[in-house]
């Protein structure tokens, strides 16, 4: 009879860890921290849903359904920008060369900025459109659709603050600095309590949102000014003709959608044709940016330095 093949691998040797050796100590010593210096926005996340559950009926879920629109262009593009700049930044400092570092910081903010102000913006401007397509069904009611797109709106208010901190952080963790990102992590944590204080009364949910999209600023603003402060980050040339025609084209594109786009005919139409409208309207603002983007002499290569 023969043995089955499964039967025939070999075990692995038993996997150890040796918590005395100085490079895993060194590796955990940075993990806590880095953990938690990427983590504030889910933190105050949290403490915006805890609030919520004071607040009026439903108020946790007009929070959730507008938080997870705001993650997908977040997981995707901050993320991915993330990922594509720190080994570059690893290998700038590994081989101690400031100039090539601060490229590297100054290209994924210019990234960042072309990408998060129109996703900005279209989440903005298709706030309940966006809403009443996915989740207008059922219990989820057109009062449902209204709540949650205000949160909605105030999230993607900090989309950019958002994906701004996931770029910058790797600043600090390319040179083994953990530590200054988790302290700034701690004073937006702060902030964001002091906002949510101050706005949650008038605003209610959507109060709790803007003041997690505050949060945000004032974490990629630390950030940012610390980089610019000890001279690991300098601009490069030709920033100011960069947000000149991105704000113009930002801004082409909200009038756009602003005037097109009527809100309160969604309810009355099918799943289908909500899809197909709201399909259009998004390749009609994304034609809309890139065409006056083109129009003033944007060139890709306006991205880098």
């Amino acid at each position: 009879m023969q043995i089955p093949a499964l039967l025939k691998l070999k075990l692995l040797p038993a996997f150890s860890v040796d918590f005395a050796d100085p490079g895993i100590q060194r590796v955990l010593k940075q993990l806590l921290p880095a953990v938690f210096a990427v983590s504030v926005t889910q933190i105050n996340l949290l403490v915006d849903t805890l609030i919520a559950s004071f607040l009026a009926a439903g108020s946790v879920s007009w929070l959730y359904y507008s938080d997870r629109l705001v993650e997908f262009p977040l997981g995707l593009f901050g993320v991915a920008v993330a990922t594509v700049i720190l080994p570059g930044l690893a290998k700038s400092y590994s081989q101690d060369n400031p100039e090539a570092f601060s490229a590297a910081i100054d290209w994924g903010m210019r990234l960042v900025l072309f990408i998060a102000l129109p996703a900005s913006t279209g989440l903005f401007m298709l706030a309940e459109p966006m809403l009443s397509t996915l989740f207008e069904y059922r219990e989820f009611d057109a009062q449902g659709v209204h709540q949650a797109g205000l949160s909605l709106k105030a999230y993607s208010l900090g989309l950019l603050g958002f994906i701004l901190v996931r770029v910058l952080v790797p600043g600090f963790s390319a040179r083994e600095d953990m530590k200054t990102p988790a302290r700034y992590g701690v004073y937006t944590m702060l902030a964001n309590l002091f906002f949510n204080g101050l706005l949650v009364f008038p605003l209610a949910h959507a109060g709790l949102a803007l003041a997690t999209s505050l949060g945000a600023f004032v974490n990629a603003g630390l950030l940012l000014w610390k980089l610019r402060k000890d001279q690991i980050y300098r601009p490069g040339s030709g920033w100011s003709v960069l947000l000149l025609r991105l704000t113009l084209a930002t801004l082409t594109m909200a009038v756009v959608l602003y005037f097109g786009v009527d809100a309160g005919d969604w309810q009355h139409w099918q799943a289908q044709q909500r899809v197909l409208h709201l399909l259009a309207w998004i390749f009609a603002g994304m034609l809309v940016y890139l065409a006056v983007l083109l129009v003033s002499g944007f060139k890709i290569r306006h991205l880098a330095i």
